[in-house]
């Protein structure tokens, strides 16, 4: 079937699902929006990513990017005003795709990993954050003095690292990092990618999601 506009699986709490809409957003780019509730996700989004996890933008012509950083650079290679992918990330996307991500899972949701000590876990993911406040306090962003693909790649997680215990977050001396988190969390670009939607249900009106609607 057709469609007028690529069509955006996404999940308005998912970090993965966040940086998708983020650059989406600047880079112009018009999506039909789907907001999935991960307990009933849609037929359709399984027919097109049996995977079933979130994003998933599927194309006009019908091919299919499932990994939320492919769906980044998609829409930045359309447009890129701000130049996100004018810099290279110096591999800190990998570094909180793999080791950041792992030490965040276990110790916001120890529960999901009874055979595993995830005491530690709170300390390997500050190791990450003591990093990452260094380049900002030397740089002012992580890797430029703009902020670029890997800020706004990164910065969802680490709010939601510091969300688990803002009290515990708050205590840690990462002054540059929090003021980035700050600035990212108060920007009208985040405000835009952020309203709640509905479930989307088949038979609903498309919901247009973009800087240009």
């Amino acid at each position: 079937m057709s469609h007028t506009y690529p069509i955006l699986y996404s999940f308005r709490r998912c970090p993965y699902a966040m940086r998708a809409r983020l650059a989406l957003y600047a880079s112009g780019a018009i999506v039909e929006l789907r907001e999935v509730v991960l307990r009933d996700k849609p037929e359709h989004m399984l027919e097109i990513s049996p995977k079933g996890t979130v994003p998933v933008l599927l194309l006009q012509d019908g091919n299919v990017v499932e990994e939320s950083l492919d769906i980044m650079v998609w829409a930045l290679g359309r447009q890129d005003p701000e130049e996100w992918l004018g810099e290279e990330d110096d591999g800190l996307i990998a570094r909180n795709d793999g080791e950041f991500k792992y030490a965040l899972d276990r110790y916001k949701y120890p529960d999901r990993y009874p055979d595993e000590d995830c005491s530690g876990m709170f300390d390997k993911g500050v190791e990450v954050l003591k990093d990452l406040d260094t380049r900002i306090e030397k740089n002012g962003y992580l890797v430029a003095d703009y902020p670029t693909l890997a800020d706004y790649a990164i910065f969802p997680f680490i709010r939601q690292f510091a969300n688990t215990d803002r009290e515990r977050f708050g205590a840690l001396p990462l002054p540059a990092l929090k003021k980035w988190l700050d600035e990212h969390l108060n920007s009208e670009l985040f405000a835009a990618i952020m309203p709640k939607f509905d479930q989307w249900k088949p038979e609903d009106e498309p919901l247009l999601f973009g800087s240009s609607v």
